[in-house]
């Protein structure tokens, strides 16, 4: 019988001395280097829009939106990206290189490479640190928001539903959101 080799799992410490490779960046999930390529024309549209609809609600209430967000939603062996992140600006102020925890709101712009097993522990982990509220799923060919939130539960929104965003007592419209795409 052969001994299996595991795979070692990287820190925080060994990811930030490997260089990214061409055409995108890693990020470290659960110990493991994934390689996240830089997002096309419409993924951009839709994070540009996305920050441009949540920032016109969060600065007035002390947020910050921001895209390409990184932080680290558990303390160990994790730094991830967000596509779109809105975060108490007291919190962000108050990091020096990643967010501890997660951002209030994480949004992720599905891609097609994305899978429903990837996406659902993309959410799972970002809910698991602190500070977050929600994870949104938004789904540009299915013109879908599924909404993940610690205390409702997942919910599905379709345009032309509007969107609520409860902790800033705001709503955004999708008909807006995928206008055009």
């Amino acid at each position: 019988m052969s001994a299996q080799s595991v795979p070692k799992l990287l820190s925080v410490e060994e990811y930030e001395r490997t260089p990214d490779p061409p055409g995108g960046r890693y990020e470290l999930h659960h110990g493991e280097l994934v390689f996240v390529t830089y997002p096309v024309r419409q993924h951009k549209v839709l994070q540009r829009r996305l920050r441009e609809m949540l920032e016109a609600l969060a600065k007035p209430r002390g947020f910050l939106v921001d895209t390409e967000y990184p932080y680290r939603p558990l303390p160990k062996s994790e730094v991830w990206g967000a596509d779109v992140a809105c975060v108490a600006q007291a919190r962000d102020d108050d990091t020096e290189k990643w967010l501890m925890g997660s951002p209030e709101l994480v949004i992720e712009v599905k891609s097609p490479s994305n899978t429903k097993d990837e996406l659902h522990d993309r959410a799972m982990t970002t809910l698991a640190g602190d500070g977050a509220v929600e994870f949104w799923i938004v789904d540009p060919k299915t013109t879908t928001v599924a909404v993940y939130s610690k205390t409702a539960g997942v919910h599905l929104y379709r345009t032309p539903a509007t969107l609520p965003v409860p902790f800033m007592e705001a709503s955004i419209p999708l008909d807006r959101l995928f206008a055009a795409i």
